[in-house]
């Protein structure tokens, strides 16, 4: 039984946690929030003359960098997307003949 109870205390031993130590706010950059990538919040002004257009590598990276977005999503016709909110993230549906049919922030 003693054997037992020393095996115990070992093992249950490994199960301590330590807190991590503290970074120093000079060192670290923050620490970006899911779905939110600091100085990155998409807005749809300007994106609407894209309406239209074959989507590409050219004009999916011209929606990027005018919606301010950090994350660009392709939807195509009849696909499963997650329903999770980014404030980071631009969306470009597309047609059945690959044009864009709308864009969307989230």
């Amino acid at each position: 039984m003693r054997r037992f109870a020393l095996s115990a205390a070992f093992v249950l031993g490994g199960c301590t946690t330590h807190a991590p130590a503290a970074a120093s706010a000079d060192s670290a950059p923050p620490v970006p929030v899911r779905g939110d990538t600091p100085g990155h919040v998409c807005q749809l002004t300007g994106t609407e003359e894209f309406i239209g257009q074959p989507a590409n590598d050219e004009t999916q990276a011209a929606i990027q960098r005018v919606s301010n977005a950090a994350v660009l999503r392709v939807a195509l016709p009849n696909s499963a997307m997650t329903m999770d909110f980014r404030n980071d993230r631009v969306t470009v549906y597309l047609g059945p003949d690959r044009k864009i049919t709308k864009i969307s922030c989230g």
